[in-house]
């Protein structure tokens, strides 16, 4: 019987979450698993990869064989070098927090008003060159 490392989907139609199984590679992608060895979140920001170190050697040292997402996975957290005995990846990065933005008074704004913004209408100012023209021709 040939072991498989495989996912099997679970979730809505558009959120699915995996879990990592051993399978019978001759059973359906959702159907009966010896075992569920960990957990994929891919929608979560950063998404979540949880997997049983242990059992993962286990199974890779019995023969069971990973399916290439699954493989893809296990180079992420590790188990896959350390089955192979190659060095270990570098870790996952983290999402840095996001600094809170600096509120108002902190910047050292004032609450006074600092006065209205004056402008001077455009008819205003026509009038005005025309009574300036007019008082200047005049003399």
């Amino acid at each position: 019987m040939a072991v498989k490392i495989k996912l099997k989907r679970l979730g809505k139609i558009r959120s699915p979450h995996y879990r990592i199984v051993v399978a019978d590679s001759r059973t359906r992608r959702d159907g009966r698993a010896i075992e569920e060895i960990g957990k994929y979140h891919p929608t979560y920001n950063p998404s979540v990869m949880e997997v049983d170190a242990e059992r993962v050697a286990y199974w890779l040292g019995v023969g069971a064989q990973p399916t290439e997402p699954v493989l893809a996975i296990l180079k992420k957290t590790g188990d896959w070098q350390k089955f192979k005995g190659e060095p270990a990846p570098a870790p996952l990065l983290q999402p840095a927090e996001k600094a809170a933005r600096p509120s108002f008074e902190a910047l050292g704004g004032d609450d006074e008003g600092k006065g209205e913004a004056i402008t001077q209408k455009k008819k205003a100012d026509k009038k005005d060159d025309a009574a300036a023209e007019s008082s200047s021709s005049e003399a």
